[in-house]
């Protein structure tokens, strides 16, 4: 096993589960199967690059677990499969967040499309089309670098070294969160604030400032203007990523 396989997390490993198991087996794909037990997930976590919730019969998953594989999910980068009749998967919804979930299944399960929603799911993934993405806007070319070493083996990130670089790019393209610099020569990040703000595309874009000012006037300044949030350039990695990464959970 690596950590490709698919972990299924059903409460028997019933005559449906062991056809699933060859089914994925014949196609090449690691897998196996668990109990809903948090001692024995998270003794296999590592080796599981899709996660699989299988219901049948009416079962249920304990609230605790559902907590454990919802900040295991969100920590990792994963997403989730649920299988099961609408009732058993509406359940589950109603604790795991739509951008932790890669699809609901029906059952009876489809074991083609189950498939093939696992190798799609692995395409994506190898592509960093399953990673977050941010747009860092700063002239500084050196900082932008640096920043993008923090972020690329966790977030999907692309660079713009000016304001209306930053806005024709995102012209054509889509982002979760924008790290804008608040102080940029010509377009400043306040000036690109307004112009994402009235533009119905944009509008809705998160922005995160970067700022190098630390005195009350100049924080003033920033919060007024109603962004995500920001943050200090002298702050740091570790400061950086858990402000993003503290952005991200509170959006789930």
């Amino acid at each position: 096993m690596g950590s490709n396989s698919v972990m299924i997390i059903c409460h028997k490993e019933t005559f449906i589960i062991r056809v699933l198991l060859k089914k994925l087996a014949d196609a090449e794909i690691s897998a196996f199967c668990v109990s809903p037990n948090i001692n024995l997930i998270e003794e296999k976590w590592s080796d599981a690059g899709l996660i699989t919730f299988y219901l049948e019969n009416d079962e249920n998953l304990h609230e605790d677990l559902l907590r454990y594989a919802v900040d295991k999910l969100r920590d990792n980068n994963k997403q989730a499969v649920l299988i099961g009749e609408a009732a058993e998967t509406d359940e589950l919804k109603r604790h795991i967040a739509p951008e932790l979930i890669y699809k609901v299944l029906p059952r009876p399960l489809d074991y083609d499309n189950y498939i093939s929603t696992v190798n799609e799911y692995y395409n994506k993934a190898a592509s960093d089309e399953l990673k977050k993405s941010i747009l860092v806007v700063d002239d500084d070319p050196s900082f932008m670098g640096v920043v993008r070493e923090w972020l690329k083996d966790d977030y999907k990130v692309s660079m713009a070294n000016s304001g209306l670089r930053a806005i024709k790019w995102l012209a054509s393209n889509k982002v979760d969160l924008i790290l804008l610099d608040y102080e940029m020569p010509v377009t400043d990040g306040p000036q690109v604030l307004e112009m994402l703000r009235a533009d119905d595309e944009t509008k809705d874009t998160p922005v995160i400032f970067l700022t190098g000012k630390d005195d009350k006037e100049s924080v003033m300044s920033v919060v007024s203007l109603k962004p995500q949030g920001y943050v200090l350039k002298s702050a740091g990695k570790d400061e950086l990523m858990g402000k993003v990464k503290m952005f991200f959970t509170s959006r789930i």
